[in-house]
Formats: C-alpha cells, structure tokens, sequence
C-alpha cells in the first residue's frame, strides 16, 4: 500500500477509535463514583440489604440498558445515515450525557439539594448515554473494518479495542487525580461530579473530527452513490482496485432467501449464532464486573481506596499491554487460536482468584491472578470478538446480524454487572466464599467460551470480507482454498 493510502486509513481507524475510547471511558468512569452514588441517591432510602444491593446495582448498569436500545437500533441507523452519521448521533448523547449525569438536578432543583429524588434523572442521563455506548460499539469496528485493507484488517480492527481500554485505563488516572484532590467528604460532594462531567472533552473531540472524515465504500455502494464510493476507494487503494472492489460489493449484496423466505438466514443459522454466542461469552468471563467494581474488588481485600485506586490503575495498565499484544498477533496467529487461549487463561486466573478470596489473601496474589485475568481478556476476547463481529457476517444481512450480535452483547453486560452487585452483596455467600463466589462462576464461563470456539467458529484471517460471505455460504468445511488479497478487504 502506497504511504499516502496508508496515512489515510490510519487517519479514518484514528478518528472511529475516539467511538471506542469514549466506549472505555464511559464503562470505567462509574467506578470511581460508585461509593458516592450510594451515599448520596441510595443510602437515605434506608433499604434492606438486598434491596439496596438491586437497586445500587441497577444505578450502576442503567447505561448497559440504553446500550441495549443503541445496539438495537444502531443497525437501522447506519443504513439510514451512515456509519458516520450515526457515530455523530453517539457523540452527541456522550456529550449530552456526560454533563447530565454529572448534574442530574438541572433544571430540576439545587445542585446537591436534592438528595435521592436526583437518582431518577441520573438513571435516565446514564440510559442515555448507554444508547451512544451501544451505537459506537457497532458502528465504530464496522467502519474501521469497511475502510480497512483484509492483510491488516484485523489489526486495524483491534485498535478499537485498544482504544477501548485506553479509556479505560485514561479515566483511572481521571479518577485518581480528581480524588487525590480531597478527602471522602469531598469526593462524595463534588469529586464525582467532576469524574462523570469529564466525559464531556473527548466527547467534543470526537465529534468535531466526525465532519471532517467520509462514510464507509459500502455504505456508499448500499445507497447507490457508487460514484461517491469509488472516490472513497479511490483514495484508499487507487483508481484500477476501486472499480474491481465496488463490482465485489455489488455482487455481494445480491442473496438468495432461504426456504423460509428468511434474509437474514440465507446464509445459515450458524452465523447468527456464533455472533451471538461470542457477544454472550464475552459478557459472561465477567470482564466488566471486574472493570465496574475493580476499586470494590481490592476493598474486599482489605486494601484502602488510594491503594484500591492504583491496583486498579495497574490493572487499567495490563489491559492496555497486552491489547497491544493482541494487536500484533491478531493477523498472524488468527482469530481462533487467540480466543481459546485466553479462555483457557482467563478460566485459570478466575478460579485462582475466587480460592484467594475464599482464604483471605492479601498482598500481590490476588493482584497477580487479576492483571492475569486482564491479559487473557485483552489478548483474545476484548479485541479479537469485535475483529470477528464486524468481519464474519455477509455484507447483505451485515446491519440486521451485527445490531443482534451486539445488542445481545449488552444484555449480557446488563445481566453480568447487575448480579455481580447482588451476589458480591449476598451475606449468605459470603460467609461460605468470603466473596469469591462470582469468580469461579467467570471462570467455568471461561472455560466455556474456549470450547465453543474450537467446535463452531472458523477462522477468517486474511480473508476479504466477501471471501468470508462464500465461506459461510458453502459451509465451514469447505472454504475456499486460494485466498485472494485485494487493497480493501
């Protein structure tokens, strides 16, 4: 690929990936609030214990429900105006959000005044920028994966998981600094406030970079501008390769229904379904109960807030490391082997951690067997799934399957984040595991994930993405032998 074609899809994977940071920014910045949502909306309510736990856990995970709705309605939008108008749509709700939740009684009363009366709107701000998460997390690895070239394509990919956890890991050292700045008193007055407000900056950068950028060769293609398409490609891989890439799109969104008149099963049913279980799997190892609740986790261990604060920046760190790791082995190793060895590892570091907790473990133990958990994830599951969900459905059933595969993905987070809170919470399980529970559940489900990898998910490195159309088309046995690879994958 020429420099100038290179400069330019790293420039369009840069501006998408700002989607997936404010996805990891979004996910993470809660944590550091949590304890001052409870003291200030939902301990006056004066609940019993597992009523307070529900409701504290479902204040928490409310924007997982609005990612559900983004999910679901991510599909339509990017038909309808684009993948970059509808990750336009999302910045707006970060933005819209982030300063909503931060002052829920805006407009409705004293800012601090209103004590658990406030927790209604904070909910509805959180939905709402949940519907933003859910939209970003679709459409930002789809345009990543329709501009890229099939040769990097799942490294490209990856980097919106890298941008992911970047978020992650940049809204830690938000929370650290902003709490360092006073003592509990303060943070649960105003330090969190600050924390959820400072959303709003790469909100704001994310959106002014969107005008600058065009939609994706397909989009184009699907709303008949072939003209605008091959402008698009043309800059992308030049004049001679645009044609021949726009003729393969042509041709790959005519399908044949199946015998129930079904599009979206033209292909098989194992397609939908292995997009749904691997957005399921990923929710089920328990990585974003552990992401949520990372601060919670090292209390449970004995560690004071500062100190719970930096493990769980540390924590932020090897996420950060081994995506990178990810990022360059994903188009050398492939999909699959990646994804069955973080399940494995993922199993074991769970496991682990639930016996330390069992026993009362302080010290680096339980750090160890967390950061190797987090290696696991981001190695395989963190970016690797997003590299197969915006890859391996055929360009003609692409919306309807991924916004399914995705919002599938969400209600499993919402289930995952909601429970967590309930059973970290159960004092009956607690005096049997001493909080440890949870974990060896992720752990089994680790287990899981890698053996539904091995039996039904096919490999789809180095494939074009209508090359992976046919594969699924003539069954996973019989994918085509000679691998063509073409600018644009």
């Amino acid at each position: 690929m020429k420099q100038s074609n290179a400069l330019l899809v790293v420039g369009l994977t840069f501006v998408a990936t700002l989607g997936g940071l404010l996805f990891g920014y979004d996910t993470a910045v809660i944590s550091g609030a949590v304890s001052s949502i409870d003291a200030n909306f939902i301990d006056p309510l004066n609940l019993s214990e597992t009523a307070r736990s529900s409701l504290s856990g479902w204040t928490v995970s409310s924007a997982l429900f609005g990612c559900i709705i983004g999910a679901i309605v991510a599909g339509w939008v990017s038909k309808a105006i684009g993948r970059k108008g509808g990750m336009m749509v999302a910045g707006a709700l970060f933005l819209i959000s982030a300063v909503g939740s931060a002052y829920p009684e805006i407009g409705l009363g004293p800012i601090g005044g209103m004590g658990p009366q406030a927790l209604t709107p904070f909910i509805l701000y959180r939905i709402l920028c949940g519907v933003g998460v859910g939209i970003a997390s679709m459409l930002s690895p789809l345009y990543i994966a329709e501009i890229a070239p099939s040769q990097i394509r799942g490294r490209l990919v990856s980097f919106n998981q890298l941008s992911i956890v970047g978020g992650i890991l940049l809204v830690y050292f938000v929370n650290w600094a902003i709490a360092s700045h006073g003592d509990e008193t303060w943070i649960r007055t105003t330090g969190w406030r600050l924390m959820l407000v400072s959303e709003a900056a790469p909100a704001l950068l994310f959106l002014g970079l969107l005008t600058l950028v065009p939609d994706t060769p397909r989009w184009y293609v699907m709303k008949g501008r072939v003209e605008k398409a091959h402008l698009v490609l043309a800059r992308l891989v030049g004049d001679v390769e645009a044609r021949t890439t726009i003729k393969e799109i042509e041709n790959s969104l005519i399908v044949p229904k199946d015998s129930t008149g079904v599009s979206l099963f033209a292909f098989g049913k194992l397609v939908i379904v292995a997009g749904i279980m691997l957005s399921v799997f990923q929710q089920f190892v328990g990585i974003n109960a552990v992401l949520y609740y990372a601060p919670l986790m090292f209390k449970n261990l004995g560690a004071s807030t500062d100190s719970a604060l930096w493990q769980t920046v540390i924590v932020g760190l090897a996420n950060v490391i081994f995506t990178v790791v990810a990022i360059l082995t994903v188009d050398r190793l492939g999909r699959k082997p990646l994804l069955i060895i973080g399940g494995v590892l993922m199993g074991i570091s769970m496991v682990t951690l639930g016996c330390q907790f069992r026993a009362n473990a302080v010290g680096t133990g339980p750090l160890i067997s967390a950061i190797a958990y987090i290696a696991g994830f981001a190695l395989s599951w963190g970016p690797v799934t997003w590299v197969l969900l915006s890859e391996m459905f055929p360009n003609s059933i692409k919306n309807k399957a991924m916004a399914i595969a995705v919002a599938a993905q969400w209600i499993a987070n919402l289930f995952v984040s909601w429970s967590f809170k309930i059973l970290i919470g159960n004092s009956a399980l607690n005096a049997l595991f001493n909080h440890g529970f949870p974990y060896w559940v992720y752990g089994g489900m680790s287990f899981l994930a890698a053996a539904f990898v091995y039996f039904y998910v096919p490999e789809t490195k180095r494939r074009t993405l209508e090359e992976i159309q046919n594969l699924w088309k003539r069954g996973l046995g019989h994918a085509p032998a000679a691998v063509r690879q073409p600018a644009v994958g």
